[in-house]
């Protein structure tokens, strides 16, 4: 297996990946497809779809170009790219599909290859009679040919190849332009094209494949002397080269042949050159430089997934990896290129075989500019690349990438994304522990929240509260005790509010107390995973209680608003915090909180089935405020089939009044509460709690209200109510609207 993805004798710059991108760019769809597609759509069509295809390639070329700045770029070219952004679990899946696309590629410009003897295999029928019936008399020997290049030569040969070819391809290129045509239509028409034209997708199906000589160049990332320089240099050049030649190439169809003759003759170009042979030399150059091409880069990606143990297996990953010891050839990913290669050539079919790989390149170049979307958004400090792209750019490139695959042809979209997603999956359970995606979307997450409390931080102080909710925060030493307020808090903020649960460590602040801290916030995360909740976790360190309360209710809050209500809780046969409890109650109401206290019972909330809401003339401030506590507790699923319950303590003659008004604020209110659980209990000061235990004995939750004057007699919130389950008393800053 190879110790690393480094070629170390890598001696390649800027120009080989320049003229490997170029030459796939400028390969066999230009010489075998783009008349027939001018024909199809016209100039002007043809126009769109040089622009619609840039529009995707030049958002990638960026973001190739940005994230090959940030990091060391080994062998392995886009997979690598896109594996160390976005992970080894998603970058396999997607490397997996970019080197399928890239070992058909072989078979797709060994078929053109195969195509650009049609006028010599013309001559020899007509000269001595013998015709050959199929191309693949000519393209199966051809592989077998490359093959043996590759496997004994390696990529050092196919480079010295490559630059001869081009050579022939550009003499082929300005022989075509500076022919004068005989063909020329009487009048020159750019919305011309046949009348029976095809989908303007799908012709954009087939030539799509000429703009993806991007990633022919990134796979020579191993072999590069400064893949930094010369990815971004050499991807962005030939890019910004080839759309520039496909537009003036277009121009010269249009004003060389009619729409019937483009269209009629895939060798249209051998009619217009200045030299007719030079264009099925040039179709054979350009199809066999890209055929090296893609016959270089796909062995490198497949080492670079074997490398990275993605296959399920060790000794399959350790054979793919494995490289030769003078410069780490892949060998053994160039034989299952071959064989892939092999296949696709005795099919033949090179508009089949153009559908495949626009489909899994469309899908390539989406996830990189993805990634280079979410890398700005994300703003991790440690993504510093030295060349810049924009986030819309990118965030254009790859909307534009997925919508087009759909497009293009929606089955295939559609079948390719589940083979990825399958892959994805089967990847994930030999990869748990390479989590690339999971950190990358949480950088996202943390910016849009950060984004999000600034605007509501900046909405809260410009614009008047129109309705309440709860931004509530509990602050407790008895966590690990009770957990009846970590309840009440999940249950609050569940679905209409935010809720922050504080565990209070008794001392100063020092590197034992801090580690402690760390600690217990582990096991509160442990302990909550359990349950349905959206409650914030944290600890304080204080050195009293009440200069922990002093601390909590000066936060911020994760709302980004402000907490607005604060919750306490004591035990029912153990009350004794209830008088710190008590004493910091000033404090608290300073800084304008409402207050809810919670007094725990071994009933706890039962089967949380009924919410008893008591309201006295003591508590035109707390009624409202208790209502909607009850009803946002109700929209917890644990509560699910529960019910609210009013029962108003006033004095008889007050009593058919108040209903009408209780009444009047749940319809107003659309509260889900029946007239018929509005109950009218005759007042009596003298014998309330009692009134209380009786009609609330079975309740699971009971709501009281209270006032700062019953604090200056503890047994008012301690005693007296022995018989029933839990009881939230609940004390309004200011009285509530309901709207």
């Amino acid at each position: 297996m190879a110790k690393s993805l480094v070629n170390t004798n890598a001696k390649f710059g800027t120009m080989p990946v320049f003229l490997t991108a170029l030459s796939t760019i400028l390969g066999a769809i230009l010489f075998l497809r783009f008349g027939w597609a001018v024909g199809q759509v016209g100039f002007f069509g043809v126009i769109g779809i040089i622009l619609l295809g840039h529009v995707v390639t030049i958002p990638t070329a960026f973001a190739v170009a940005e994230i090959a700045t940030n990091q060391r770029v080994q062998g392995g070219g886009a997979y690598y790219i896109i594996s160390r952004s976005f992970g080894l679990n998603i970058g396999g899946a997607i490397g997996i599909a970019l080197y399928l696309s890239q070992a058909i590629s072989v078979a797709f410009y060994v078929i053109a290859f195969g195509e650009a003897f049609e006028p010599v295999i013309e001559w020899i029928a007509q000269n001595y009679g013998f015709y050959i019936p199929d191309r693949r008399w000519i393209s199966i020997p051809t592989m077998s040919l490359l093959s043996l290049l590759i496997l004994f030569k390696g990529a050092n040969v196919g480079m010295k190849a490559l630059y001869v070819v081009v050579a022939v391809l550009l003499t082929s290129l300005v022989m075509f332009f500076l022919g004068d045509s005989p063909i020329k239509p009487q009048e020159i028409n750019f919305h011309a094209h046949i009348s029976n034209n095809l989908n303007f997708f799908f012709v954009f199906t087939i030539i799509f494949p000429a703009f993806t000589g991007l990633a022919a160049g990134l796979g020579l990332s191993g072999d590069l002397k400064d893949p930094k320089k010369s990815i971004p240099r050499g991807t962005l050049w030939a890019t910004v080269v080839g759309m520039l030649v496909y537009v003036a190439i277009a121009y010269k169809f249009a004003i060389s042949a009619s729409p019937y003759d483009l269209v009629s003759d895939q060798l249209i170009m051998s009619k217009i050159a200045v030299w007719g042979p030079i264009i099925p030399i040039g179709l054979a150059a350009a199809s066999l430089s890209s055929a090296l091409g893609s016959i270089m880069v796909a062995p490198r990606t497949l080492q670079a997934l074997g490398f990275d143990d993605i296959f399920p297996q060790k000794g399959l990953n350790r054979w793919f990896a494995r490289g030769k010891k003078k410069d780490n050839e892949p060998v053994n990913g160039s034989l299952i290129t071959i064989i892939i290669a092999f296949v696709f050539v005795v099919v033949g079919d090179v508009d089949f075989v153009a559908q495949i790989i626009s489909m899994f390149f469309m899908v390539t170049y989406g996830a990189i500019c993805l990634i280079s979307f979410l890398e700005h958004f994300a703003a991790d400090p440690a993504y510093r690349p030295t060349f810049r792209s924009n986030w819309y750019i990118s965030l254009i490139g790859a909307l534009f990438s997925f919508w087009l695959m759909f497009q293009m042809n929606a089955p295939y979209a559609a079948t390719s994304l589940v083979i990825m997603s399958i892959i994805y999956y089967i990847i994930m359970l030999n990869n748990e522990e390479n989590q690339g995606l999971n950190k990358l979307f949480k950088g996202v997450i943390f910016q849009l929240s950060r984004q999000l409390q600034i605007m509501l931080q900046r909405a809260d102080s410009s614009e008047k509260e129109t309705s309440w909710r709860p931004f509530g925060v509990c602050i407790s030493h008895d966590t690990f005790k009770r957990r009846s307020a970590f309840d009440i808090m999940r249950w609050l903020s569940y679905k209409y509010g935010f809720g922050t649960y504080i565990h209070f460590i008794k001392g100063y602040l020092n590197e034992k107390t801090t580690e402690e801290s760390k600690k217990v916030l582990d096991r509160l995360i442990l302990l909550s995973a359990g349950s349905k909740n959206r409650v914030y976790l944290d600890t304080i360190i204080s050195p009293s209680y009440t200069s922990a309360i002093a601390q909590v209710v000066q936060l911020s809050g994760i709302s980004g608003k402000g907490n607005n209500l604060i919750l306490f809780e004591f035990s029912r046969t153990d009350p004794g915090n209830l008088k710190e409890i008590t004493a910091n109650y000033g404090l608290v109401e300073s800084a304008g909180f409402d207050i809810c206290i919670l007094n725990t019972s071994y009933k706890s909330f039962g089967y949380k089935n009924e919410i008893h809401i008591w309201i006295s003339p003591e508590d035109y401030r707390n009624a409202n405020l208790m209502i909607l506590l009850g009803y946002i507790i109700l929209g917890h699923p644990d509560w699910k089939k529960g019910k609210i319950k009013i029962f108003a303590l006033y004095p008889e003659e007050l009593m058919e009044e108040k209903r009408k008004q209780l009444m009047e604020l749940i319809k107003t209110g659309r509260l889900p509460i029946s007239p018929s659980n509005i109950s009218m209990v005759p007042f009596d000061t003298q014998n309330r709690k009692e009134v209380i235990t009786r009609y609330s004995a079975d309740a699971d939750l009971t709501l009281i209200g209270f006032t700062s004057e019953m604090l200056t007699k503890i047994e008012e919130l301690s005693e007296g109510y022995q018989d029933l389950g839990n009881i939230l008393f609940v004390s309004a800053n200011r009285a509530k609207a309901i709207n």
